[in-house]
């Protein structure tokens, strides 16, 4: 995620960033920008069609499509959005667990030996729950105090190793029944993060709908140089490319943040969030 200054006009403005949209589609504005040349001079030497008036009022159709195409690129800006959010909504709830159960554990007056897994085994869910969401086959560094087998579901195994160790805690006396109970629905979240985490990056936006989106964009504004020429003559050359990187912009970034667990300049700080986990965790139990 970056890092940045709101109030700093001078540097969104003159700066172009690495997630800079324009990085991506500057070769498609160029293409489409000497596409729109060679219609504008088409028209203007050779065709003349102009002198039409049925075919000069072409643009019409663009001024139409252009509110249905605003339609859809704001709901799709909104839908992405709103996984994004939800993202980082479940992020917050799983530190905030975190450091709940890292707090109870510790008013329980246990052994140095069980503060020592719980200060491992608890941060070690969320870097099992990122490495998850990522795709990644493994995470880290192991421990002989949480075995994990790599080929499986890593954040259930972290999260039965909490749990069993919780109920053998509860088996030997040191806590009672309704403090199991407390414990467990601390326990129970985890594993309702994790499948909120895994609703959100599992489930995009349906196919037909992405594509249609972007055919759609790419028929509008491949058909502008066609109705504006008549009125803009040359100038079709800057504004056709423009007006491209406006709305492909707006698909890139909902497309970059609709899965907001990966690495992308404006996805979550996951990284971030589990290093405070480990960071604060360590802190209470140590």
């Amino acid at each position: 995620m970056i890092n940045y200054n709101p109030k700093d006009w001078f540097t969104f403005i003159f700066h172009i960033h690495k997630a800079d949209t324009f990085r991506k589609l500057w070769p498609l504005m160029l293409s489409v920008a000497v596409f729109s040349g060679i219609i504008a001079y088409s028209e203007l030497h050779f065709l003349k069609l102009a002198q039409t008036a049925t075919v000069k009022n072409i643009g019409m159709m663009h001024s139409l499509l252009g509110f249905v195409i605003s339609m859809l690129l704001v709901f799709r800006t909104n839908t992405s959005y709103d996984r994004w959010w939800e993202g980082r909504r479940l992020l917050g709830e799983l530190t905030n667990i975190s450091r709940n159960l890292a707090i109870k554990i510790k008013s329980l007056k246990l052994g140095a030996q069980e503060y020592e897994y719980f200060s491992y085994a608890i941060p070690k869910y969320a870097f099992a729950l990122k490495e998850h969401l990522r795709e990644k086959q493994y995470f880290g560094k192991n421990s002989f105090l949480v075995e994990v087998d790599g080929g499986k579901h890593i954040p259930n195994q972290v999260a039965a190793s909490l749990s069993a160790r919780i109920f053998d805690l509860e088996a030997a006396g040191k806590i009672s029944g309704e403090q199991l109970i407390i414990l467990s629905g601390d326990l129970n979240r985890f594993t309702d993060i994790c499948g909120g985490c895994e609703r959100i990056k599992k489930t995009p936006i349906p196919f037909s709908y992405s594509a249609f989106i972007k055919k759609f964009l790419f028929i509008y504004v491949i058909t502008l140089p066609f109705g504006w020429v008549f009125s803009l003559g040359y100038f079709v050359i800057p504004i056709v490319p423009f007006i491209l990187y406006v709305l492909a912009s707006l698909e890139l970034i909902a497309e970059e943040i609709e899965n907001p667990f990966g690495e992308d300049a404006n996805d979550l700080p996951v990284d971030e969030i589990c290093n405070n986990i480990e960071k604060h965790v360590g802190e209470i139990l140590n």
